[in-house]
């Protein structure tokens, strides 16, 4: 469907089942996020929330909650999207056969954006305080936007075509800022925001930026899209949507005609204020950190203006769809941007960020004299190097056929069961991590460590918890997570100083036992080795965002030959929580027995069950 605006697209949803309207009053404080989050978790539509507590505008939510739901809104434009990342990737073939791909250029071309003039009719000037105010979680600092796309352009380059378009996530009240005139903006200096920041900081001029809410949804994906060079945010909004994105000027800022809602303000060089806490992608809360501050100029809404919003949390949530639809549309990208690779999956239960998965080439090892990681070493260089992908903590790479990062558990085992913990074991202390993720030294501040495993196996993987792990008094709780790991409960962690003490005492009490571990690589030492084990899921996710490679990795007969660390026994993964963490997010127990009202007898969602 062409749809002109959001609106047109959730009757379009409503129209096929993939929506439910709330026509219960529902509170922006907690409650309406509250809803969103058991109707994610159980699957269910969209939701349209036409009375929220406070505000006279609707809302709206869970539009990309399903990779299915996802397809269906852009069922009439995905394919010749799909086709204009490939030619971008693979530019050659263009010129090879360029009549096959002459309907592909004229529909980049039609994509262009739109300049009009004025302001759109039936805006209307409001407040910040007229908004819907969702706050998301009960530690979070205030009410935010959680879908915004955010618009700047180069000070060097101005114009629509050099523009930036990303999604940032936007703090509307709470800490210092002053209500209707302040907010606080969340994004980094490397961003292509803040990379026009820079720019505007050496010209001693302020940043204009206009942030739009609501709009066609291809809007919201361009805004998180890893584009080909050369192609737009907005030219493939335009693409997405089947409809140019259309736009004026009003005082200098940037004005969306399709967006429901537009902020236009200025950031300042040098002007920052607290940001947060918020509940964030990784399970946890990003704490109070100085960020961008962004004096508002003006704020608009269009007649019947529906907000949109979304809730980020341990994952899968709906910005799992979004990873989901990015893959299927650049998913052959990393083939073009690092020769040899064949796939890099970004573990969406560990977070994103915390944890890859990549297939690489060995084709070197016809020549060497054993079949060892010598090729896809290099390949993880360039992987830790390579955009978003540096933010990583954890690489996990392999060579192989018939082999697939997203079986998650498949590929764990194939690397397991070959992974030399003598050799194969390579990390980079003091580097930079991702901001949200609070397990390191500092702010940004952490390790990584590459496993880099090839060859035969080496070892037939454990099926059950060996016995020397559960003879009196050697462990508490010791559970299978999965073929060759096993979780165990230890004492609360105190300190890095006792730890190291800990982890030393079990590597001295396994060390008699190694033989009958050769089939257990992985021992996690954890809070609550039941939850460890529980599934999958609560594994990738409990042990990968909770360490710090260079701190909380420990091996039984570890060593250090040249510079480069190893062990004889199994690795020691120390996953319990430190006191630097930031508290995971753990929802309000009122206000889901507030909700629950929606979901009995005659109750919007009555259809859906209670959800609990």
């Amino acid at each position: 469907m062409m749809y002109r605006n959001l609106e047109e697209c959730l009757n379009d949803l409503e129209k096929h089942g993939h929506l439910i309207r709330i026509k219960e009053e529902v509170d922006p404080h907690l409650e309406m996020a509250a809803i969103h989050l058991r109707v994610h978790a159980m699957k269910g539509p969209a939701l349209l929330f036409e009375k929220v507590k406070g505000s006279r505008f609707r809302a709206a939510s869970n539009i990309f909650g399903t990779t299915e739901r996802s397809r269906f809104i852009f069922r009439d434009t995905w394919k010749a999207v799909e086709e204009i990342i490939a030619l971008r990737n693979d530019p050659i073939s263009a010129l090879k056969k360029p009549f096959r791909h002459i309907g592909t250029g004229l529909a980049a071309l039609k994509a262009l954006p739109l300049k009009r003039s004025g302001l759109p009719s039936g805006f209307e000037e409001i407040r910040i305080s007229d908004l819907p105010l969702i706050k998301h979680w009960p530690m979070d600092g205030g009410a935010f936007v959680t879908l915004p796309l955010v618009y700047t352009e180069d000070a060097d380059k101005p114009g629509i075509m050099n523009a930036n378009l990303g999604m940032y996530r936007i703090q509307l009240t709470g800490n210092d800022y002053v209500t209707d005139k302040e907010v606080g903006l969340h994004y980094q200096i490397h961003r292509g925001i803040g990379i026009h920041q820079a720019k505007a900081n050496k010209k001693g001029i302020p940043l204009k930026v206009s942030c739009f809410v609501g709009g066609h949804p291809a809007h919201t994906l361009a805004a998180v899209m890893p584009l080909p060079e050369g192609l737009s945010e907005l030219t493939f909004a335009g693409l997405l949507a089947g409809r140019r994105f259309r736009y004026s000027y009003e005082e200098g800022f940037c004005i969306s005609h399709d967006a429901d809602f537009i902020i236009t303000g200025e950031v300042l060089p040098n002007e920052n204020k607290p940001e947060g806490p918020f509940g964030d992608h990784l399970g946890y809360y990003s704490l109070t950190h100085p960020f961008p501050l962004m004096k508002v100029n003006k704020v608009y809404a269009r007649k019947n203006a529906i907000w949109n919003f979304t809730v980020v949390g341990r994952p899968p949530q709906e910005d799992t769809a979004f990873g989901a639809l990015i893959h299927e549309l650049t998913g052959d990208a990393i083939r073009q941007e690092i020769p040899g690779v064949q796939e890099v999956h970004a573990v969406d239960a560990a977070g994103v960020h915390p944890l890859l998965f990549a297939i690489g080439s060995e084709r070197y090892t016809p020549y060497l004299q054993t079949r060892q990681p010598a090729e896809i070493l290099t390949q993880a260089n360039r992987i830790l190097g390579t955009g978003q992908l540096s933010l990583a903590k954890f690489l996990f790479i392999t060579a192989g056929e018939s082999l697939s990062t997203h079986d998650e558990a498949a590929f764990l085992r194939y690397v397991l069961e070959r992974i030399d913990l003598r050799r194969d074991i390579h990390f980079h202390t003091n580097t930079t991590i991702d901001t949200l993720d609070y397990s390191g030294t500092g702010l940004n501040s952490g390790s990584k460590v590459v496993f880099a495993a090839y060859g035969e196996p080496l070892r037939q993987l454990d099926t059950a918890v060996p016995a020397v792990l559960t003879a009196p008094g050697v462990f508490r709780a010791a559970h299978l997570v999965m073929p060759g790991v096993v979780a165990v409960t230890a004492p609360a962690f105190e300190n890095y100083e006792k730890a190291a003490a800990e982890m030393q005492q079990i590597s001295d009490r396994l060390l008699a036992d190694a033989n009958a571990l050769k089939g257990l690589p992985f021992l996690v030492v954890c809070d609550d080795s039941a939850f460890m084990a529980a599934t999958v899921n609560n594994f990738l996710w409990a042990t990968f965002t909770r360490c710090n490679p260079s701190h909380d990795i420990y091996g039984v007969d570890s060593f250090i030959q040249h510079k480069h660390w190893g062990c004889r026994g199994p690795l020691l993964i120390d996953a319990r929580t430190k006191p630097h963490h930031a508290p995971p997010l753990i929802p309000d127990p009122e206000v889901e027995q507030r909700v629950d009202r929606l979901f009995e007898k005659g109750g919007s969602l009555e259809r859906l069950g209670n959800g609990r």
